[in-house]
């Protein structure tokens, strides 16, 4: 589990970075509305959760690898549903652009999402 993990970290920290910068130069720069959470805040959901869901993934895979597709399927759902309870707070908040937040958080989330399903489908493949 330690060297599948080392070569997922080894790209998805700098991708992290990168796209963490991009988007805060982004909302600092071009963004005048009004934001619940900050950048940081977005990111440190999105980073936790998609190394949570690929370390559990690996442990998945290394015990029941026949049943890595189902697990991150079923752990793609539930990073949907916490993503939602993350956002509710801002959602109900009447004082931020509704918007402007959920922009902020779904762009990264989708690419995100895109990362986790490529470094997925590549540990399935690694078992056929």
């Amino acid at each position: 589990m330690g060297k599948p993990l080392l070569n997922f970290l080894k790209v998805f920290l700098p991708f992290s970075l990168i796209l963490f910068i991009i988007q805060f130069l982004v909302i600092s720069n071009f963004i005048e509305a009004s934001l619940y959470y900050s950048t940081l805040a977005n990111y440190a959901f999105h980073i936790f959760a998609t190394l949570l869901i690929y370390t559990l993934l690996l442990y998945i895979n290394l015990n029941f690898s026949d049943k890595t597709g189902f697990a991150f399927m079923g752990l793609g759902l539930l990073k949907m549903v916490s993503a939602v309870l993350f956002l509710l707070p801002a959602l109900l908040d009447d004082e931020v652009s509704i918007f402007a937040q959920v922009i902020a958080f779904f762009v990264p989330y989708f690419i995100f999402l895109i990362f986790e399903t490529t470094f997925a489908v590549k540990l399935i493949n690694h078992n056929k």
